[in-house]
């Protein structure tokens, strides 16, 4: 399974695992050659048809030299070129959308009997996500997505046309799922939705996201909430309060800006304006003085002047994120603003980029500064540090969704397990990380920390020395999978 994009795609690839596994396909070990490959597309970059035309052609040998291999195409990209793919690629089996991400074992086996490519694109869902069996990546942390589909027409997205219009689950069977997953040993879980705070609209309550987030936070065993991506346009008092009085939910924020300009911002048809961004962002700050706050920023959308992009400067200095998801404009064929003059040349993008990616850095690094000597409590995570096992620590994500790298001895090793709590001491700063060194504080054993053990076959209560230590490469940060993507 080779997903690209936001959060949305991930949780949409640990679906399309579990229904694979219930229909008896098995996980390839590392080293063999599978005999499904799954491609879970995006469509929100413009040379994401090239990445995945080029990995299309890498594997066309390795097909033709094992026999009965199946290629899959599924996701935002497949939703947008249908029939196209096999033209392109006809070694490729099964194309399929964003709406039908169910159909994927049926149209396997019907490739496989009827030694044609299949192509099933639907124009609606045919089944929430939600409602379909999953192989989650991690025993401690979950997705749940609220809802699917963006009613929003921002001119530079493609999304809507591929997502489609918003569709929202019941409160009911959101709540039944969290408090399943928190019984299999959940202790985070991360509410998705392409737009996640409008949800509601579809029937009609404009607090209905306030009201979830208080909701979960009676969930018992549930020991932390966060959500992505909210649109400024939605964000409301009442969620404010729920996020700042519900203990659970954490201080973290990821708040989409795209431009600091409120005349780019009604180019791109975001129905807000610089006023209205920095206003949310101080009643939150107010309301949660230790919150962190991210966003999405486009450099080089069409039309986009000098005094347009130093406003944007203007307001990263005045909102000081924590951090920046950073996307230079690219063009979408089919969107509005793929069409609109005055479209910039890449060298003048690419030294505002530069400017805006130093400026960020550099107030990303003394936020995190602030944070030398605080103590925090970290939830253990498992593959978050390329260097943790040479340097003798382990990693968490603290309350605010900073990463921090932490010192452990023999002991410490041999108590946590990725899920578990560890509170530590903050010795260093990073721009895009901190280390506690001083020691772990204390341990607070989590029945997410069982859950991990017994995935891996570890005794609950033993786990072994060098438990934690990651394997693979720092994954790309919250959001995402989005950054500023699918996600709003």
């Amino acid at each position: 399974m080779r997903t690209y994009g936001c959060q949305m795609n991930v949780h949409d690839s640990e679906r399309l695992s579990g229904l694979l596994e219930d229909a008896g396909y098995a996980r390839a070990a590392e080293g063999t050659t599978a005999d499904v490959v799954v491609f879970n597309t995006c469509a929100v970059r413009e040379n994401a048809d090239n990445r995945l035309y080029g990995n299309l052609g890498h594997l066309r040998p390795v097909k033709d030299s094992h026999p009965g291999m199946q290629i899959a195409v599924g996701g935002c990209l497949a939703q947008k070129d249908r029939g196209e793919i096999v033209r392109r690629a006809p070694w490729v089996d099964v194309v399929f959308g964003t709406h039908n991400i169910g159909s994927l074992p049926v149209l396997l086996e019907r490739a496989r009997v009827q030694r044609e490519a299949q192509v099933e694109i639907e124009e609606s869902l045919s089944a929430f996500p939600s409602t379909l069996p999953s192989r989650r990546e991690s025993a401690y942390a979950a997705w749940v997505a609220i809802s699917v589909g963006c009613n929003n027409t921002c001119t530079f997205c493609i999304v809507p046309s591929l997502r489609g219009k918003e569709k929202d689950r019941r409160p009911g069977d959101i709540l039944a799922e969290v408090r399943a997953l928190v019984a299999e040993g959940v202790a985070e879980v991360t509410l998705l939705g392409q737009n996640v705070n409008a949800y509601g609209s579809e029937f009609g309550d404009r607090q209905a996201f306030s009201k979830l987030l208080r909701a979960c936070g009676g969930i018992e065993g549930l020991e932390r909430v966060r959500f992505t991506s909210p649109h400024p346009r939605d964000f409301t008092d009442d969620v404010i309060e729920a996020m700042a009085e519900t203990p659970n939910v954490m201080p973290q924020l990821h708040m989409p800006l795209q431009s600091g300009s409120s005349r780019v911002l009604k180019a791109m048809r975001r129905s807000y304006r610089r006023e209205r961004y920095l206003g949310i962002l101080a009643k939150v700050r107010e309301a949660m003085p230790e919150a962190a706050i991210t966003t999405d920023i486009i450099v080089g959308f069409p039309g986009e002047t000098e005094a347009d992009f130093t406003e944007t400067l203007e307001v990263v200095r005045e909102a000081r994120f924590a951090a920046a998801f950073t996307f230079q404009y690219s063009k979408r064929p089919g969107t509005p603003a793929a069409d609109m003059p005055d479209q910039l040349p890449k060298e003048v993008v690419q030294e505002r980029y530069e400017r805006l990616l130093e400026l960020q850095e550099r107030i990303s690094w003394e936020e995190n500064q602030k944070l030398v000597g605080r103590e925090v409590e970290l939830l253990v995570a498992e593959g978050e540090g390329r260097k943790d096992g040479e340097r003798r620590r382990l990693s968490g994500r603290a309350p605010d969704n900073r990463l921090v790298h932490f010192a452990v001895d023999d002991t410490a090793a041999e108590r946590l397990r990725p899920g578990d709590l560890a509170t530590v001491e903050v010795t260093y700063a990073a721009p895009h990380h901190l280390v506690a060194d001083s020691g772990v504080r204390a341990v607070r054993p989590t029945r997410a920390g069982d859950a991990w053990a017994a995935r891996n076959g570890r005794a609950p209560q033993a786990p072994g020395v060098l438990l934690g230590m990651p394997k693979v490469g720092v994954p790309a940060p919250l959001p995402a999978a989005t950054g500023g993507c699918a996600l709003d």
